[in-house]
């Protein structure tokens, strides 16, 4: 495959993408290819930048006054930085799903419509359909079908996670940036929420910032290794764990960093 081909079949481009916070430069010139319907794992040692980039992805840093970004992240060709793009409609192709679960203080029902009805979408038996189908897509259907006005915060760690990836669904967006999804589960609703993830492969593309490197051999078609802002590597992830190029990402898997 030429370089320009596989250009072309990307779904997110990211290009010499640099972040500071007032003189901090956090990510120093990011430039990778998010192929569609795959999962991309960012690992690397805590502060180096992984969840810096992905809230860049979601255009989050726009409400950080100190920010600033330059470069540019193509989703089908547009740059999402670009001034005539609506912000809120970027964040509906990009959805996201932060570490500590974060059910609002509502109904299960009225966890997955909020989104909806932010941007004036379905109402009444629509409604519904929606609310079961993104349900169905986090796995969580058949655990909560007889309780849906039951508040969201009743649910359990790893339910609340999945009610709120059933509510990034519900708008149906492209890509689902992840950030640490399971890091506050217990390894069986970890091990759903992995399993959900490979699931919603067939139909989002995914980035997940991951500290367990067992987790990213196990879901992610590609594992970039980022280190002080740079992304190191950015290889298949069979191809980065078992034959790294860079010392220090060989340090890193092996356990044998700093």
């Amino acid at each position: 495959m030429s370089m320009s081909e596989n250009l072309d079949a990307a779904k997110l481009k990211v290009r010499d993408l640099r972040l500071s916070f007032g003189d901090k430069e956090v990510l120093k010139g990011i430039s990778m290819d998010i192929p569609e319907k795959e999962i991309v794992a960012l690992i690397g040692p805590s502060g180096c930048g992984k969840s810096t980039l992905l809230r860049a992805i979601n255009r989050m840093h726009d409400l950080v006054p100190i920010a600033r970004v330059s470069g540019e992240i193509f989703l089908d060709g547009k740059n999402i930085y670009d001034k005539e793009l609506d912000v809120v409609d970027i964040r509906r192709r990009i959805g996201m799903v932060f570490q500590k679960p974060n059910p609002f203080p509502k109904s299960i029902a009225e966890n997955v419509a909020y989104g909806l009805k932010i941007a004036g979408g379905t109402s009444g038996k629509n409604l519904q359909d929606v609310i079961k189908t993104s349900l169905e897509g986090a796995a969580l259907w058949d655990e909560v079908k007889d309780s849906l006005d039951k508040s969201g915060l009743a649910l359990s760690g790893g339910q609340q996670q999945r009610l709120c990836i059933a509510r990034a669904i519900a708008v149906k967006p492209e890509i689902i940036l992840m950030d640490e999804p399971t890091s506050a589960l217990d390894p069986i609703s970890a091990n759903k929420v992995e399993k959900l993830m490979l699931e919603l492969k067939k139909d989002y593309t995914i980035i997940v910032v991951t500290h367990n490197m067992q987790q990213a051999q196990r879901v992610a078609d590609r594992t970039a290794f980022m280190y002080l802002g740079e992304v190191i590597e950015y290889r298949p992830t069979r191809e980065l764990f078992e034959s790294p190029i860079h010392d220090l990402t060989k340090n890193y898997i092996s356990g044998d960093f700093g």
